[in-house]
């Protein structure tokens, strides 16, 4: 079968499209025919060995599929062959087959095709298990996200809305907060040419935002902290801007605020219960339309250098898909 296989730490043009061989089912685990799997900004780190973890190398990227049942091994009973499911792997995600553990295997419903599945799981997962699990944002609050207009970003300004939140969405170019404004965003801002923490503070009549989603990290973070109102949340979910900031804590002290870490993939690994029943909410409210995940563009396998560098060059609006 073909893959993108990552031979050595680097850029995505260094990224390998080649023939490989897939090992055999083993119990618990299905092989897995993929149809899609969408690019996360996580990845562009873990092809650099840049991530909080480093697999050992030769490996295939990629962990949010779609695709059809090949096979089941022993002790697999949610799953038959040809069943179109959808789910995640640490990796592998990249290539035409997969062999995956079948506890993070999900049936698609016939109403989702497969970009839209293997675009939700990581995304609103994590922007979900931010906003509900981690600020416990409540009907009335004001959101701020920055990064609105990538996959994350964009899930949470869609989720704050849902859980009745105000939110503002914070964006680099009017092109993606139009999109922003299109998945519910109530106010703007355009960071590249307007104050952060200024412009906060207006459309909040200075009290400040009750929670921060920020999956952009660099110097945005310390100026939206110092946005948050009086026990405001700050949530740290990536670092896109390529810096980790090194935050002043006498703003927690000063706001009585929190600074709280969200690592989904943890989360689903260690509360698979709860997990699971805030994606069965998640896939309720997908089927219901309510949510959509936004697809910016598809690429064949053998393009997925080409993907990679869309997302590290910030041009990404949504979703960007692999398809097999």
């Amino acid at each position: 079968m073909k893959a993108i296989v990552c031979e050595k730490y680097g850029l995505p043009n260094t990224l390998v499209y080649k023939d490989v061989t897939i090992g055999k089912t083993k119990p618990g685990e299905v092989r897995i025919g993929i149809k899609a799997c969408s690019v996360n900004f996580p990845d562009t780190l873990i092809i650099q060995g840049l991530y909080q973890f480093k697999p050992s190398l030769p490996f295939t990227p990629g962990n949010d599929i779609a695709g059809i049942v090949l096979e089941t091994g022993a002790d697999v009973t949610h799953l038959k062959e040809g069943d179109a499911v959808f789910g995640f792997t640490m990796q592998g995600g990249f290539a035409e087959e997969a062999i995956v553990p079948a506890k993070q295997i999900f049936p698609k419903p016939e109403g989702i095709d497969f970009p839209i599945a293997a675009s939700f799981l990581l995304a609103y997962g994590t922007s979900y298990h931010a906003l509900k699990d981690r600020a416990k944002l409540q009907p009335g609050e004001t959101l701020v996200v920055l990064g609105a207009s990538g996959g994350v970003g964009l899930a949470a300004v869609a989720l704050g809305k849902l859980l009745g939140a105000r939110v503002i969405a914070a964006a680099s170019t009017e092109d993606k907060l139009a999109l922003c404004v299109a998945n519910g965003a109530d106010e703007t801002i355009n960071y590249e040419k307007e104050d952060l923490k200024k412009r906060i503070k207006e459309l909040t009549n200075g009290k400040g935002a009750d929670v921060i989603y920020d999956p952009v990290g660099g110097n945005y973070s310390e100026a939206a902290l110092r946005a948050t109102a009086w026990e405001g949340r700050f949530l740290v979910i990536g670092f896109a801007a390529g810096d980790i900031p090194k935050i002043p804590l006498n703003l927690t002290l000063l706001k009585g605020c929190q600074i709280v870490g969200v690592f989904w993939g943890e989360f689903a690994k260690r509360f698979p219960k709860e997990n699971m029943k805030n994606s069965l909410q998640l896939l309720e409210w997908v089927l219901k339309g309510q949510l959509k995940p936004h697809i910016h563009a598809t690429y064949p396998l053998a393009e997925t250098g080409k993907a990679l560098e869309e997302m590290m060059a910030r041009k990404v609006k949504g979703k960007v898909v692999v398809v097999t």
